[in-house]
């Protein structure tokens, strides 16, 4: 009977223990998330726009992680493709959403790869850049209110 109890025990510590480890792991996910959303701003004001819409890009992956974790996936793999981050976090979206993610990804690839980077900057003007901050913004706002966490 004592080895029972002290099961059920051991048992009832690891659900503690999971359960701050995950709020705690959304909490870094959106906190994260939060300093790049900062970060992306300070660069459009600096007219670093390329550098802005990678952050972007950060940002809106950051929160998609978080939502896999709220939504109890124990692994997340280490991508950055924000259709498949959506899928892992087991969100149904339109396709137009579909769209504009695959858009933001390459804003990742772009920036990063020189193939890409040098066409991509003659592209990355003020206008497009805003345009783009503002799509970031508002499906940042969206993935937001698909946390049921609330963070501090």
């Amino acid at each position: 009977m004592f080895e029972e109890i002290r099961k059920n025990v051991y048992f009832i510590c690891d659900i503690i223990i999971n359960i701050v480890t995950k709020q705690e792991l959304i909490k870094y996910w959106v906190d994260s998330s939060e300093s790049d959303y900062r970060t992306m701003h300070n660069l459009y004001q600096s007219k670093d726009y390329m550098w802005a819409l990678f952050l972007g890009h950060l940002a809106i992956e950051k929160l998609l992680k978080g939502l896999a974790i709220q939504n109890n996936v124990q692994n997340i793999p280490k991508l950055h493709d924000l259709n498949k981050l959506s899928k892992i976090a087991g969100l149904d979206i339109e396709e137009s959403l579909k769209d504009t993610l695959d858009k933001i990804t390459l804003f990742n690839i772009e920036t990063r790869y020189p193939d890409y980077k040098n066409e991509f900057y003659k592209k990355c003007n003020a206008e497009f850049c805003l345009k783009n901050i503002n799509e970031i913004s508002d499906i940042r706002i969206w993935l937001i209110g698909q946390l049921k966490t609330q963070v501090e």
